[in-house]
């Protein structure tokens, strides 16, 4: 069998352990074969108390618990910090992740892994409400907020929550092949496979911006006119106020420059077309206000990690799967 340990610790995130031992125990109910061991592994064996309040037995002792391991996962929660400071927990994550093939955190589990050392010179997410403090604490670590999990060789990061179960996916898929994947996802209810590289967060789903008039009607402006003028010159002109003054109010009520802000949503909505429509890329392009189909390809790699082309063939399959499994 794969042997799974899910660790866990007072203020672990009850929904970061559920998804990855769900999810797992569907491929196991689905005939996984080798099938997946899955324990909580927890310190001194104890039952832990989730922020949730909930409170989950610990199986094993991870003191005690020893590899070869397939797969370790770290979850995360508001107790990730006390976790990450406790040198005893740390040391013994460093341990098992030597003798394990694969090695996860999910959330703000990725502190844990930072805090062992072993995100050292790598790529990696976590929540994006935490990204910055983990940057700030290892900077030995290339942390990217955005995609809802990365994968740098053997260690995988899962951005929160729920993206865990988008990890725990592509595990199944490697581990197996995507017909399971896809037939858990649907036992699961949930989208059959979120590419690694989309968004944790949309600027179009996000909260809402504060309440300031004129910034809000700059936002609405550019979201209804990708295509036109949207320097920041030519929307401070639109508002009767100069540049300067435009900028310090986008930093200040919308935590990006005016210029910025338009080239996220720019590339947001070429994201979406994308996806949905069959429109050629250089179409894509100039609806959305990029010069060419090469200025979007540099903007979507910046963002996203991958070429438009491969974001568009990623969504192909995916609405391919969905009609297959449905």
């Amino acid at each position: 069998m794969r042997s799974v340990a899910v660790i866990g610790y007072d203020g672990a995130e009850l929904l970061d352990i559920a998804c990855v031992t769900s999810t797992l125990d569907g491929a196991n109910r689905l005939g996984a074969d080798p099938a997946y061991s899955v324990h909580l592994v927890t310190p001194g064996g104890r039952a832990i108390t989730c922020d949730s309040g909930l409170r989950l037995a610990g199986e094993r002792s991870l003191e005690r618990s020893t590899g070869p391991l397939d797969t370790l996962v770290v979850s995360g929660g508001l107790g990730h910090r006390r976790a990450a400071a406790n040198q005893r927990l740390v040391a013994h994550v460093r341990r098992l992740a030597a003798v394990s093939r694969r090695v996860s955190s999910v959330c703000t589990g990725a502190s844990v892994l930072a805090a062992a050392g072993l995100l050292d010179g790598k790529r990696a997410t976590t929540h994006w409400i935490a990204a910055d403090q983990l940057a700030a604490a290892h900077p030995a670590v290339t942390v990217d907020p955005d995609p809802i999990y990365i994968r740098d060789g053997h260690i995988a990061t899962a951005a929160g929550m729920t993206s865990a179960l988008d990890l725990m996916l592509a595990f199944i898929e490697e581990d197996h092949d995507a017909e399971l994947a896809r037939h858990v996802a649907r036992g699961l209810v949930t989208y059959l496979q979120r590419p690694g590289n989309q968004a944790q967060m949309s600027m179009f789903t996000a909260e809402p911006m504060a309440e300031h008039a004129l910034v809000r009607r700059v936002a609405t402006h550019i979201a209804a006119n990708l295509s036109g003028d949207l320097s920041t010159a030519a929307l401070a002109a639109r508002e009767g106020t100069s540049a300067r003054h435009l900028t310090r109010l986008f930093v200040e009520h919308a935590g990006v420059t005016p210029g910025r802000y338009v080239r996220r949503a720019r590339v947001e909505a070429a994201a979406h077309l994308l996806a949905s429509t069959d429109a050629p890329i250089a179409a894509v392009a100039a609806r959305c206000g990029f010069g060419s189909a090469e200025t979007l390809r540099q903007s979507f790699v910046r963002r996203y990690g991958v070429p438009p082309a491969h974001y568009r063939a990623t969504a192909v399959r995916n609405r391919r799967a969905e009609r297959v499994s449905g």
